[in-house]
Order: structure tokens, then sequence, then C-alpha cells
């Protein structure tokens, strides 16, 4: 069969191999708690996760269920760093303060392994990363990240074409960055365990409790559709999925389309030809490829980013395509699932956190990386709650620009992503 998940009813792959799911009530009538977090995935579950392992009440709004938008949908792909690199990093806080944010993001892996292994959660979680060079070209720009990476104490090596022959069964690429401590797993998974270990911490979730409305200010109130919280502080992490609901976020950041397939099972020895060391794998293109294997040995394939906000109906036959240019043996499995949905970028690829009204903490925009950086700014705004806002702040440094175009900004957009896929094309 085939199932397409954009914003719609049909399953995913990962909806239909989550490991249980657990219905949470509607939010109806007034409460009242110490903390309303906004948004049920990463970057909501791990500052409510947090928090009441500090002992405040926290109440989670979701506007559909546990996982919904990106976190339940996303290539599960667990990264390194900053997507913008650490060179802008750099140049706006000091190579002190750089240091300091990659080690933040560094501690969001580290978050991850220790949740899986403290709570149970069964979620396939595998180590091993192979970025791709995708043009001739490439090469130096893998040797420049290396060298990057390096400066701030991660091992990496590079590989050539040969050897990277050896991992991977195509001739698409000419040569690879090997890290061993980057990886993946199923995000769904993992987000509905962090989801029960937060339940059991004393968390009260709330789904289909879309957030229509967020005063901020000394006594912080969270409107939902049939009922409201009212809260000492509000965590927003809504991220690509929160539209207007905060005004000025906005303009901060743009929904961009993200697109996967998942085939049929290949079976381990089928599997092992593909991917020969079950490593994440993505490309060095704008507008880039990444796949991996499930724990099933389904080959998961992602990419085909668009700023148009459209799902298009056609994801199977899109992403097919774009796999078996790099998999031609794979024209013969069968396509199980497609789905889409969007993930939050800035202009500069750099984390968007801050505060409203003193009382309103936020964290968007992670920019294709929110698998990991999802996890630490939970912690972050966990922690700027609780009065230790020292790395919060820092990350809260940065400096962010509104997308250009105001009204007719999505179209202009449009246009400047067809313009990296000709240059990806052109190499």
């Amino acid at each position: 069969m085939s199932a397409v998940n954009g914003d719609s009813e049909a399953p995913s792959y990962y909806l239909a191999s989550a490991n249980r799911y657990v219905e949470h009530p509607v939010l109806r009538g007034e409460v009242r708690t110490d903390v309303c977090v906004v948004g049920a995935g990463f970057t909501g579950l791990s500052a409510a996760l947090e928090l009441a392992e500090r002992g405040y009440r926290v109440v989670v709004v979701e506007a559909e269920t546990v996982g919904w938008g990106a976190s339940g949908r996303n290539g599960g792909q667990i990264c390194t760093g900053f997507s913008s690199g650490m060179e802008p990093i750099e140049a706006q806080l000091g190579p002190d303060d750089a240091r300091k944010c990659f080690e933040i993001a560094e501690e969001g892996k580290a978050i991850i392994a220790e949740r899986i292994a403290r709570h149970a959660i069964a979620c396939d979680l595998k180590w091993g990363y192979l970025h791709v060079a995708a043009k001739p070209g490439a090469m130096a720009d893998l040797s420049g990240m290396q060298a990057s990476l390096q400066r701030y104490g991660c091992e990496t090596e590079l590989l050539d074409r040969e050897s990277l022959r050896e991992r991977l069964g195509t001739d698409r690429y000419h040569g690879a960055l090997h890290e061993a401590g980057a990886g993946h797993f199923h995000p769904l998974n993992y987000c509905l365990g962090m989801a029960d270990a937060a339940i059991a911490a004393g968390v009260e979730i709330y789904e289909h409790s879309r957030a229509t409305r967020i005063e901020s200010g000394p006594d912080p109130v969270v409107h939902t559709g049939e009922g409201l919280v009212r809260a000492r502080f509000v965590v927003v992490a809504g991220n690509a999925y929160l539209g207007r609901t905060v005004k000025p976020l906005h303009t901060r950041i743009m929904p961009v389309g993200s697109f996967l397939v998942a085939t049929e099972p290949l079976g381990e020895e089928r599997a092992r030809t593909l991917i020969r060391d079950d490593e994440a794998v993505a490309d060095t293109n704008y507008v880039l490829d990444y796949f991996r294997l499930s724990g099933d040995r389904r080959m998961i394939f992602g990419g085909g980013c668009t700023y148009s906000g459209v799902i298009p109906d056609d994801i199977a036959a899109r992403m097919g395509r774009r796999m078996t240019r790099i998999f031609p043996g794979l024209a013969d499995a069968r396509i199980d699932y497609a789905w889409g949905g969007f993930i939050g970028i800035t202009v500069n690829r750099i984390p968007d956190l801050g505060t409203v009204g003193g009382t309103v903490f936020y964290a968007q925009g992670f920019s294709g990386q929110g698998v990991t950086l999802g996890n630490i700014c939970g912690r972050l705004m966990a922690e700027a709650v609780a009065g230790q806002a020292e790395r919060f702040d820092l990350m809260a440094r940065f400096r962010h620009q509104p997308f250009p175009g105001g009204p007719v900004r999505t179209p202009l957009l449009v246009l400047a992503m067809a313009w990296y896929r000709l240059r990806d094309m052109l190499g």
C-alpha cells in the first residue's frame, strides 16, 4: 500500500510502527499551573520533563497529538552542531562563547542517549553518520567541515570515493566525512517515550487543545479552543506549526516542507549492501537528500524541501525518483509509506531563542537539526524558568533578521530555492 501523511490523517511509517499510543484529554475549562508548555514535540516535552523533575507543576497543551509535528515526522537523524556551521556563530559571539554554544549542542546528543537509557525507550538508537559529497568540489567543503569540527574536539574521518563505496551501495558520491558521535533513531517512539516519562513525573498533557492566543506579562494566560491555562510562566515550543499565535515570532521563522518515504522491509542482507554499517547519511547539497535504515530494515529516504507551504500529493513518486537516482537497485522495492511535514528555519540557520513579556520563553528555527537542538533548548528554557538563565541568555544573544518580503515572502523564497536547486545541479 502507499500512505501519505502531510497534514493529513494517513499514517507515516513512524505512526504505523509506534510502540504504543496513549490518548490524552482535551483541555476544557480553566487550569492553573506553574508552567504552561505549548507544543508536545521534542522541545516542549524536554522542557516539561526537566521542569517536572525540578518540582514544578507543568501543563502541556498540544494542537494535535504528541509528536504530530516535525518531532514525529522527521528523518530521525541526530546531528552535530548547528545547520549554519560554527563560523557565523564565531562571528557573532566570539570564539569562547561559540565554544560554549557547541558544547550546548553536544549536550543535546547526550540528553537523548541518557533519556533513552533511563526511561527504557525502545527507539532503535544507532550511532554513526556520513556526510557525503554530492559533487567533486564538495570534498573541499567536507575537508573544511572536518577542520572546523576538529577545532571543537569532534574527531571525524575523511573517506575517499573507494572507501565510501565499501560502506554505501552507490556510485553517486565522491567521498564522505564520517562521524562516530552522530546517529539516528525512531523519532516518534522517542517522543512518545518522553511523553510517558513526563506523565510519570507529574506533567499533565492535553491533546487537540490548540493554543489560540497567549497573553504575556506578569500573569500569562494560554487560551485554547475550549479552555485556558493560567500560569506563572509559558514555554512556547510550536516551531513551524506555531503560525501567528505569538505574532512577534511569525516573521522570524519560515515553515519549510520536507518529505520522506519508507520502502518495504528489505531484509538484513540486502539492507547491509545499501548501508553497510547502519549509519545515517546526508549529502552536501543545499536541497539535500538524507537517508538511513529503519529498525526493521526499510530504507527511509527524505529530502526535497520546498518553501511553497504546500504538501504535494505525489510524495511517493517524487521521493521514489530521488531514492532510485541514488540506489537504482531499489527500483523494484515497494514504497509502503510516504509522508511530509514542516520544519522551521531562520534566515541565518541559527536557532532563535528569547522571551516575550518577561514570562514567555520560546525556542524555534532549528533549521533541520531539531532532533538534537530541540532537546537541549527545552532544557535551556527549563533552566531559565528556574532562574538559571546563563545558557539560555547566551543562545538568546544571536541576532535574527525577519524573512524579507512581507506578504510576498513565500514567492520570493520559492524563487530562491529554485536558484539553489540549479546550483546543486550545476555543481
